[in-house]
């Protein structure tokens, strides 16, 4: 059996957004800025995708900017608001558990002069509105925070997030990266008090090199690549036409399916937790105790269903993540030790220090995510995988 368990990494392109990419591919391949009938045919692909994606966020189809996926938005949206703003202040708050993509820009912002405040979660793994709120100051330009942790599935409340900001100075632009939870939480920007919303296609089973940054209308933002003018001058270049088709479908039937999906990834989650139960020296991060004692199961449905419904941080005493990872590769199991992005820089992580995860678990957590497609019986097989696989690896570190 094989066992897909890295969709938090990427998902596989659904059939139907593949048909309709494959058609843009060998038919209505045209240019979206030429002026005959093939580039007319593209920019509708463009003109459809648009309102697609604006349908399920409830804002106009105008407010979308297609990028090359979430690293460009998320660089998009810090960068671009940083040099729009930054007469008016040069102060930016974050939390201390970002993705790379978020983390980055702060850093090159940071030698640039500006000044950022990582605020610490709580041992729930959120950043409340309160520290939030607490942190801002009269220099403030942006609030940047990401909907979803995507190690350990942590959701902020990004909404009350909002609204402090927003009651503090409605001039704060503020920015949330939704690349984790757009198709799996419901999310309205215009309500929620959202300027920018940062969303990567090939997380809910669209095409790879392909997303969106969601720009609220009058937000004072710079672009970052220029030249032939391209969606109003926000980004020059040709547009990915299939790759935008393509995506448009996925943000369309990701938010049809929203509610079935997640109440089935919800179940899986808790099936995979009864059966964890009998993996000896495993520790769900957020949900157990991080001595590894075991929720009682009201509390540990209670916590599960707090947590993002595709993601599943668990750590193992005694194996090292990378050993345990490659060990599950040969059985036909794919997880990862963290975030994709940066599994070619293996550290310790700092999600998992910024909630006080288990020293001894630092390195040796693995996350397992899941989508509509994962069955129990993956799950089943993966326990029974390391229930043979974990005393053998323990015995040999001892060693």
């Amino acid at each position: 059996m094989e066992a897909y368990l890295d969709n938090s990494a990427t998902t596989q392109i659904d059939v139907q957004v593949l048909e309709r990419m494959e058609r843009v591919y060998r038919e209505d391949f045209g240019n979206p800025s030429s002026r005959h009938k093939k580039g007319l045919e593209a920019e509708r692909y463009v003109k459809i995708a648009r309102e697609e994606i604006s349908a399920t966020l409830k804002c106009n189809p105008e407010e979308i900017l297609f990028t090359s996926g979430g690293t460009e938005s998320n660089n998009t949206a810090l960068l671009g608001v940083a040099y729009a703003n930054c007469r008016r202040g040069m102060h930016i708050v974050t939390t201390a558990f970002e993705h790379a993509s978020v983390y980055e820009p702060l850093c090159f912002l940071e030698q640039q002069g500006f000044r950022i405040t990582y605020l610490k979660p709580d041992l729930d793994g959120s950043v409340s509105a309160e520290a939030v709120k607490n942190a801002l100051c009269p220099d403030t330009i942006l609030v940047s925070v990401m909907a979803v942790n995507n190690e350990v599935g942590a959701v902020m409340d990004f909404e009350a997030i909002g609204r402090e900001v927003k009651a503090f100075n409605p001039e704060i632009v503020y920015h949330v990266d939704a690349i984790q939870a757009y198709g799996k939480l419901r999310i309205y920007p215009k309500r929620q008090n959202i300027d920018l919303l940062s969303v990567s296609a090939h997380k809910l089973h669209g095409p790879k090199g392909c997303g969106f940054l969601f720009i609220r209308e009058k937000t004072k933002i710079k672009p970052l690549l220029y030249g032939g003018g391209q969606q109003k001058g926000m980004r020059s270049g040709t547009e990915n036409v299939p790759g935008i088709a393509g995506m448009g479908l996925a943000a369309k039937l990701a938010s049809e399916q929203l509610l079935l999906n997640a109440e089935w990834l919800y179940e899986l989650k808790e099936h995979f937790a009864n059966e964890l139960e009998t993996v000896e020296g495993s520790v769900i991060h957020l949900v157990d105790e991080e001595d590894g004692t075991k929720c009682p199961q009201k509390l540990r449905t209670e916590r599960l269903r707090r947590l993002a419904p595709h993601i599943m941080s668990v750590g193992f005493f005694g194996v090292r993540a990378e050993v345990l990872l490659h060990a599950l590769e040969e059985k036909g199991i794919y997880v990862s030790s963290g975030s994709a992005c940066s599994s070619n820089h293996p550290a310790i992580s700092g999600t998992l220090k910024a909630i006080d995860a288990n020293q001894d678990l630092l390195d040796a957590t693995v996350r397992f995510s899941f989508c509509k497609d994962t069955t129990k019986e993956e799950l089943s097989y993966t326990a029974e995988v390391l229930r043979q696989l974990l005393p053998l690896l323990r015995r040999f570190r001892r060693k």
